[in-house]
């Protein structure tokens, strides 16, 4: 896993963290059910909205998955273009000018190619965080409606 992508996952993890926090719930019972009776409320419309939703607050966010990064092409990029420049070069009287030209062909390729995999990467993981947060709200939501429908003030 390249700095970038660990970098990349870092700041979504935070972002995960720190979002959950700013969506914490406040239950205030407003027909005067003990505390008791809303530690038992609570913990079964959670269940509920667990099973409803197939959300689990208790478990950790999902860490962005990261797949290995490309391999480097049909001719091994800067290395391979620079032994197929020269060949190329040979046969045209100037191997050296040929493998120069073709190293330089093969690393803009191979920079292309792992630059358009970092961009699919940044955008699987926003995928995942995405419907992470989606999930987290349906769940959220379903609380909500069990804990009112029990008599119980949530914000």
């Amino acid at each position: 896993m390249s700095a970038r992508s660990l970098f990349a996952a870092g700041i979504l993890m935070l972002m995960m963290v720190g979002s959950a926090a700013a969506q914490q719930m406040y239950v205030y019972p407003a027909k005067g059910q003990s505390a008791e009776q809303q530690q038992r409320d609570t913990y079964e419309c959670s269940r509920w909205a667990t099973e409803q939703t197939g959300f689990d607050p208790t478990l950790p966010p999902p860490i962005p998955q990261v797949s290995s990064p490309p391999p480097p092409g049909l001719f091994g990029g800067a290395l391979g273009g620079g032994a197929i420049g020269a060949i190329g070069g040979a046969i045209g009287g100037n191997a050296g000018k040929g493998a120069a030209i073709g190293a330089l062909v093969g690393g803009l390729f191979g920079g292309i190619r792992r630059n358009r995999w970092a961009q699919e990467q940044e955008y699987s993981a926003d995928q995942q965080t995405s419907a992470y947060y989606a999930q987290r709200s349906s769940y959220l939501r379903a609380d909500s409606a069990c804990l009112t429908g029990r008599g119980y003030s949530v914000n």
